[in-house]
């Protein structure tokens, strides 16, 4: 309890890693999102909630490139950003861990970690040894207890999948991560493991958007709730100032409870 007051004091004294300001974008004349604003800061974890068709996986695929928007902006370190493809969010800091992970499932954790970004020898073969050992390095960092280096990895378990997708993402400097269902089709023990990862990286200052449909996963996990429906920001709240049921409210009903600063979304009831 300590360390989390400790992380949140941190990050109330800190400038936003991220802040998504008015983002807007229709498809075919609906308004998927409309207006929305949201902010992130270092070593928090910031969970968006909301039903099927809230718009939170489209607001954070505009963070992450996949969509464009067509109003608003976005601030990174506190300067206006220029993300109109994951490459550019990618040049930010901004990662994505899927919930399918887009892992390669015939080959090793190295081989996953440097997909695409193969380091090489002077004679221009595959430097495995070079790989392998900052794999290690990251995943010590990440996960002590993780062993299986030399397997594919189709055949670890789920928690430790995460682990090779989240090691992936921060060892090429990731600040700022969107975590789609971390913990969906996990067993207690792997979800507990994947909670770990998130406490590791809050402790190294990274910043990360939890995108869930379980409130006791992001009860759970994250610093902050920011709750959508019908596509805008209906309120945000630290976990700490409201209950389930509140946050329940405010996904089912749009109503903000008095721990919660009201977006545009909110109901007026």
């Amino acid at each position: 309890m300590a360390n989390s007051q400790n992380n949140q004091a941190a990050a109330s004294a800190q400038s936003a890693l991220v802040e998504m300001k008015d983002i807007s974008i229709s498809f075919g004349g609906v308004h998927a999102v409309e207006k929305a604003s949201c902010e992130l800061y270092p070593g928090e974890v910031v969970g968006l909630l909301g039903h099927n068709g809230a718009g939170k996986s489209t607001l954070i695929k505009i963070l992450s490139g996949a969509y464009t928007r067509d109003s608003g902006s976005i601030f990174v370190d506190g300067k206006e950003a220029t993300i109109n493809n994951p490459r550019q969010a990618k040049a930010y800091g901004i990662e994505t861990i899927y919930q399918t992970l887009a892992l390669a499932d015939n080959v090793d954790a190295a081989a996953n970690l440097y997909l695409g970004r193969e380091l090489l020898t002077r004679w221009g073969t595959l430097d495995d040894a070079a790989m392998e050992a900052e794999t290690r390095k990251v995943m010590n960092r990440l996960n002590p207890n993780f062993t299986r280096f030399k397997d594919p990895v189709k055949q670890l378990s789920g928690g430790q999948r995460q682990s090779v997708a989240i090691a992936r993402a921060i060892h090429f400097n990731a600040r700022i991560l969107i975590m789609d269902e971390p913990t969906a089709a996990l067993g207690p023990a792997e979800t507990e493991q994947v909670g770990q990862l998130i406490h590791q990286l809050k402790n190294d200052g990274i910043g990360i958007f939890l995108i869930s449909h379980d409130i006791h996963d992001v009860f759970d996990l994250a610093d902050r709730v920011v709750v959508m429906k019908n596509g805008a920001v209906v309120g945000s709240a630290r976990t700490e100032d409201v209950s389930k049921d509140e946050v329940l409210g405010m996904i089912i009903l749009g109503k903000c409870p008095p721990g919660a600063t009201p977006g545009p979304g909110a109901s007026s009831d």
